[in-house]
C-alpha cells in the first residue's frame, strides 16, 4: 500500500499544474460597428474587463449590418461559447437569434442598446431618455429658453435613437425653444454633415444643434464651418463623449457632449455573465441603468 501511495504521489507531481484547472470561460461579443468611436471605446474597455476576469472574449464586428450581427450570434452558438454580450443594431432585428441562443443554454446580456425580448440575463445601458433630457436642458439654458434647434436623430429603430429623441423632445416641448426639424443621420459623421448642409438651406435661422451622437454633431459642425458660420454663435451638443468630441470641445468647436460611460456598461454586463456562468448566480436586477452626464469644456 505504501508503494502504491508513493507511486500515486509521484504521478501527481509529474502532471501539468493546470490539468485540474477549470476550462476558461469564453464569451462572444458583437457590436453594431467599430466605425463608431463609441464602440471602439466599449470594445477596448470590455477587453480589459475580460482580462481581469480571466475570460476569453471572441469579438465580431457587425459592420452596421443586422444580418451580419445575426450571423455573428449564430456563429457564437455554433462554437458553443459560454455567454454572449451584444449591443443590438435595432430593438427587433436580433430577437430571433438572441432567443435561439438562450434556448441553446447560452446566457445573453445586452449593453447600450436593448433588444425587444425578456429572455436576456441583463441589460446594462445608459438611461438614454435622461441623456436626451440633459442635452435639451443644456440647450434651453444656453439659449435662455428661446430660439430654434435642429435635431439629428440616430439609426431608426435603435433603442438609443428612440430613447434619446424621446427625452430631448419631452423637455423641448415644455420649453420656449422650438424644434425646427428632426431628421436622422443614422449616427454617421458623413451623413451628419450632408444632412446638416441640406437642413441649413431650409432652416437658415437656427440657434442650436443636437446630435444624438458625437459623430453626427461633428459632421454638423463641419457643415457649419464649410458654410463659414461662426461656431461661437451656435449652441451645439453631442452624445457619447468620444475622443474626437473632447478634442472639438478643447478647440472651442463643440459646446458639450453627454458621457454614458461605455466601459462601465460593458464591465457590469460582463461581470453578470461571468457570475451566471461560473457560479449560477442571477443578477439582482435584469435592467441596470447608468446615469449619463453632460461634459463641457
Amino acid at each position: 500500500m505504501k508503494k502504491v501511495l508513493i507511486l500515486l504521489t509521484m504521478v501527481l507531481v509529474l502532471l501539468p499544474a493546470n490539468i485540474f484547472a477549470q476550462k476558461q470561460i469564453v464569451i462572444g461579443m458583437t457590436v453594431p460597428g467599430l466605425q463608431f468611436p463609441f464602440f471602439v471605446t466599449m470594445k477596448a474597455e470590455a477587453d480589459a474587463a475580460a482580462a481581469k476576469l480571466g475570460v476569453k472574449l471572441l469579438f465580431i464586428d457587425a459592420e452596421n449590418s443586422s444580418d451580419k450581427q445575426m450571423a455573428a450570434i449564430e456563429s457564437f452558438v455554433a462554437q458553443k461559447v459560454d455567454g454572449i454580450l451584444i449591443s443590438p443594431m435595432t430593438t427587433d432585428s436580433l430577437v430571433p437569434a438572441i432567443e435561439a441562443a438562450v434556448k441553446a443554454g447560452i446566457p445573453v446580456a445586452t449593453v447600450d442598446r436593448k433588444a425587444n425580448t425578456n429572455v436576456v440575463l441583463i441589460h446594462v445601458g445608459a438611461d438614454n431618455v435622461e441623456g436626451g433630457r440633459a442635452a435639451a436642458r443644456y440647450i434651453v439654458d444656453k439659449l435662455k429658453n428661446k430660439g430654434g434647434v435642429i435635431e439629428l436623430e440616430g439609426t431608426p429603430g435603435s433603442s438609443a435613437a428612440v430613447d434619446r429623441k424621446k427625452g430631448f423632445d419631452e423637455v423641448m416641448k415644455k420649453s420656449g425653444v422650438k424644434i425646427l426639424v428632426s431628421q436622422t443621420a443614422e449616427f454617421d459623421r458623413a451623413k451628419g454633415q450632408s444632412v446638416m448642409e441640406n437642413l441649413m438651406q431650409v432652416y437658415p435661422k437656427f440657434d442650436a444643434v443636437f446630435g444624438a451622437n458625437d459623430e453626427m454633431i461633428i459632421g454638423a459642425i463641419e457643415a457649419m464651418s464649410g458654410a463659414n458660420i461662426d461656431l461661437k454663435t451656435k449652441v451645439t451638443i453631442g452624445f457619447d463623449a468620444t475622443t474626437d468630441a473632447l478634442s472639438y470641445m478643447a478647440e472651442g468647436k463643440l459646446g458639450a457632449t453627454i458621457d454614458q460611460f461605455p466601459g462601465k456598461q460593458a464591465g457590469q454586463a460582463l461581470q453578470a455573465l461571468f457570475d451566471k456562468i461560473k457560479n449560477k448566480k442571477n443578477p439582482a436586477k435584469n435592467v441596470t441603468y447608468i446615469n449619463p452626464l453632460p461634459v463641457t469644456k
